[in-house]
């Protein structure tokens, strides 16, 4: 097993690592703490952008039956991340997982995937929060000049400048966040319960004052007619428009990379997971449902159909604009938050397991967080945002997503397989029944992605292989374990 590509590493190399107080990180978070990273992370641009365009384009009033429908796919995938999490509470998410079950060479895969997913994600987000930001500004008479808050560079049939300098608003929010993260893990998690608070409380807002203003008439028809092009209304649009928001609930994963630092991971891991996914399934449901019933939803196709929404009900809602804008701002900022925090993390696993240089896994010795990785993957994602247009890449962040999620479906089947007597805190029911569910939705929805996502998925996978076989496998510490 010493040079198989598919040597496993067991539980028990994996919990010693985990429980070295001495070096590792600290266990400080609750299971409230949890359920905020978790929600923290899934609200953001699904809620206050995706949601226009999928009623507009595909599903029309009956958007809140998608949301259904891509929830129970996530649950799927939910379950089976809660067993992992509860079984091996250590960071490192689906890596970790793929690590001990189908071997080496695949959970490096699948870990250099949750790198493109993470780090290409925070970007996409801080360009979208500088744009809310921007704009709000503006309101109050502070113009950011669009030299200082674009991208100067695009790709248009090639390469052009566009004559702007940097964005200058989305490299601020991710310095300032990984300043928050290298002082540790425990004033990170106050900082984004505040940021969950604030953004919850606005998306209630939304909701509670916009069920006065909703118009019967909006709804019908719920389920508009099929136009003659699958997946332009009617059950195909339906199912199409719960494969575009499926992105909305991407987030709960992030829980996983935080186990090492849980209190109790074998209890709060599954309430973490799980609850999260609940309570922001329904926030979904409640909106697209208000949404749809304040306004037509051939108006939705719009950047900010929340603000529409507003609009729509006059002088009398207009006070809540503002506040729908710091809403979004936070939302974003706290997705920006977990994204940044989960990567160094899966980073600092890889590090442990020998498949990256040991300074990646270098903890800080008074705040006992990954400081150096924390730094690097803030800079590399401040270039990406500040200097790139990131619309190019959004079909790889979801790649890379659905390759983890997948990844971790199949897993956990093959470990009941192998392992049927190991101790399970919480156990997937129907695991072979769910597990199958949710890799099957999982891949529907890569397959329908282009093509040209698929090449880029190759050539970072490339890269990916390139420093396994030239760095990683040698100096696994499977190989030491195993002489």
């Amino acid at each position: 097993m010493k040079n198989s590509l598919f040597r496993t590493k067991s539980l028990q190399q994996m919990m010693e690592v985990a429980s070295d107080s001495e070096h590792g990180l600290k266990r400080e978070l609750s299971a409230i703490n949890l359920i905020f990273i978790g929600i923290g992370c899934i609200v953001g641009t699904g809620i206050f952008v995706i949601t226009g365009t999928a009623a507009a384009q595909y599903a029309g009033p009956a958007l809140s039956i998608s949301f259904i429908i891509s929830a129970v796919v996530c649950l799927f995938v939910a379950l089976c991340y809660t067993e992992f999490a509860s079984m091996i509470p250590i960071s490192g998410s689906a890596y970790s997982y793929a690590y001990t079950t189908v071997g080496e060479l695949l959970a490096w895969f699948i870990g250099w995937n949750l790198v493109l997913e993470y780090i290409f994600g925070a970007s996409l987000v801080a360009v979208g929060w500088s744009g809310y930001m921007v704009s709000f500004l503006k309101d109050w008479g502070i113009v950011i000049p669009p030299e200082l808050s674009s991208a100067p560079f695009n790709y248009e049939n090639g390469w052009i400048v566009t004559g702007a300098i940097l964005n200058l608003p989305s490299i601020f929010i991710v310095g300032l966040i990984t300043t928050v993260l290298v002082f540790g893990i425990k004033e990170s998690v106050r900082f984004n319960n505040i940021i969950v608070v604030v953004k919850i409380a606005v998306i209630i807002l939304f909701i509670g004052f916009g069920l006065s203003h909703i118009d019967t008439a909006n709804y019908v028809p719920f389920i508009p007619e099929n136009t003659g092009v699958p997946g332009q209304f009617g059950w195909s649009g339906i199912f199409r428009a719960a494969g575009i928001i499926f992105l909305a609930f991407v987030g709960f994963d992030a829980v996983s990379t935080v186990a090492q630092e849980a209190k109790n991971p074998r209890r709060d891991m599954p309430i973490g997971i799980l609850g999260s996914l609940v309570i922001v399934t329904i926030l979904y449901i409640s909106v697209s449902l208000v949404l749809t019933g304040m306004v037509n939803y051939k108006l939705l196709n719009v950047p900010d159909p929340i603000a529409v929404g507003i609009d729509s009900a006059g002088k009398s809602l207009f006070w809540l604009r503002p506040i729908i804008k710091i809403g979004a701002i936070a939302g974003m900022s706290s997705v920006i938050l977990v994204l940044l925090t989960g990567m160094p993390r899966i980073l600092y696993s890889m590090s442990n397991d020998g498949l990256l240089p040991p300074v990646v896994g270098k903890v800080h010795k008074k705040y006992r967080t990954p400081h150096i990785t924390t730094i690097i993957v803030g800079s590399i994602v401040s270039v990406i945002s500040g200097l790139f247009p990131i619309d190019l890449i959004g079909e790889l962040v979801s790649m890379g997503t659905l390759l983890a999620f997948a990844m971790v479906c199949i897993s956990i089947m093959l470990l009941r397989i192998k392992r049927p007597d190991m101790d399970r805190p919480f156990k997937t029911p129907f695991v072979f029944i769910v597990g199958s569910a949710g890799t099957a939705g999982c891949l529907y929805l890569m397959i329908s992605l282009p093509g040209s996502t698929w090449v880029r998925l190759g050539a970072w996978t490339a890269i990916g292989l390139l420093i396994y076989f030239l760095y990683g496998r040698k100096h696994s510490k499977l190989n030491e374990m195993n002489q």
